[in-house]
């Protein structure tokens, strides 16, 4: 049982990510959690979602915003250690359950077409956020996805600007996890079989690409974001 709902969640994200550029931490490090114990499904998730950016890197190269690109990553190098000292000493319990409130208010917040202006420090703060929550649980995506869709960035530009940070950051969020919280054999192994799976996610999240439009894209957005913080609120109260 644990064996097929792993599958069907690394199928299921893989598709996510490569179609929306945001989907994969998002919808399988909650569920991984389930199945393995938190460093593991944390490292499995950054691994996976390193070989999805990988993958696509050259395809998305053209919609990179490279100014905002590069704000990012500047920030994520004050985030990095923070995230994973939390991890370290913070009780993963309450870090979830601050973390679900924030995603859930500011998601209600933008289907409420709260909107907000793009700016260098907004950037860099966005930056700091991703990397923090990226060593500590494996989870960048909320802060640049809710920041994108405060801004009302195009799907495109999305897509291509989070996948080419996610190649940055889930490098180093491996690096620094494996160094400080150590690593085992299940979680490259884990990843190994996964393999197969992610590359059909890739395909066919492709497609499914051309075929979403702005609204639509929106719509998920805000499903994947209420989601996670739903979820998060949930594992943190149960």
């Amino acid at each position: 049982m644990d064996t097929i709902l792993f599958f069907v969640i690394i199928i299921v994200a893989s598709i996510l990510q490569t179609s929306t550029g945001f989907g994969f931490s998002i919808l399988a490090t909650p569920f991984l959690l389930l199945v393995f114990e938190p460093r593991e499904a944390i490292q499995i998730n950054l691994l996976l979602s390193l070989v999805i950016s990988g993958a696509l890197i050259t395809k998305i190269l053209k919609d990179v915003d490279f100014k905002i690109l590069r704000r990012f990553i500047f920030g994520s190098v004050v985030g990095l250690p923070i995230g994973i000292f939390a991890f370290l000493l913070i009780d993963i319990i309450k870090l979830k359950l601050g973390i679900s409130i924030i995603i859930l208010l500011l998601t209600i917040m933008l289907i409420l077409r709260f909107r907000i202006k793009q700016n260098k420090k907004r950037d860099w703060i966005v930056g700091g956020l991703s990397g923090s929550l990226t060593t500590s649980i494996g989870m960048p995506g909320p802060p640049l996805l809710l920041y994108f869709s405060g801004t009302d960035t195009q799907k495109e530009k999305l897509r291509g600007t989070t996948l080419a940070f996610y190649l940055f950051i889930y490098l180093f969020s491996l690096i620094t996890q494996v160094t400080f919280a150590g690593t085992s054999k299940t979680v490259w192994v884990s990843s190994g079989v996964a393999l197969p799976l992610v590359l059909i996610g890739l395909y066919l999240g492709q497609i499914l690409f051309k075929w979403i439009n702005q609204n639509v894209f929106r719509v998920v957005t805000y499903i994947i974001l209420l989601f996670t913080g739903i979820y998060l609120l949930m594992e943190s109260l149960g």
